[in-house]
C-alpha cells in the first residue's frame, strides 16, 4: 500500500518533487488517515480512496513546505517559464486536502467537528 501511495504522490507532486521528503510525507499522511478511521474500518477497507487521500495529503504538505523563493517566472531567449506563486500553491494544496476529505468521508470520523462549552 505504501508503494502505491508514493507512486500516486509522485504523479500529483510532479517530477521535480524531492523523493526523500515526499516518501516521509506519504508515510505521515497515511498514518494520520489511519488514526481517523472509524472503529472497525481498516485502510484496506477503503480501497483506492485511502491511497489517493494519503497521496493528495502528502502532495499538499510538500507544496506547503516549499514556501516562496520569490521567483515566479523567467525568460531565456524564446523560452518563458512561469512557476506557481505561493498563493497558487496554497490554493492547490487546499484543493488537494478537500479532495482527500471527500474521498475518505465514508470511512473516517469528521475532522472538523468539535464540542463547545455552553455557560450554565
Amino acid at each position: 500500500m505504501e508503494e502505491r501511495i508514493m507512486e500516486l504522490a509522485r504523479t500529483v507532486a510532479g517530477p521535480q518533487a524531492d523523493e526523500a521528503l515526499l516518501n516521509i510525507l506519504c508515510g505521515l499522511a497515511a498514518e494520520r488517515w489511519r488514526l481517523r478511521l472509524r472503529p472497525g474500518v481498516t485502510a484496506e477497507d477503503c480501497g483506492d480512496a485511502f491511497c489517493c487521500a494519503a497521496a493528495y495529503t502528502a502532495a499538499a504538505d510538500l507544496a506547503a513546505g516549499r514556501g516562496g523563493d520569490g521567483l515566479e517566472s523567467f525568460t531565456a531567449g524564446a523560452v518563458s517559464v512561469r512557476l506557481g506563486t505561493a498563493a497558487e500553491r496554497g490554493e492547490a494544496g487546499l484543493a488537494l486536502r478537500q479532495a482527500a476529505e471527500r474521498l475518505m468521508a465514508p470511512y473516517v470520523e469528521p475532522g472538523d467537528f468539535s464540542f463547545k462549552g455552553v455557560p450554565g
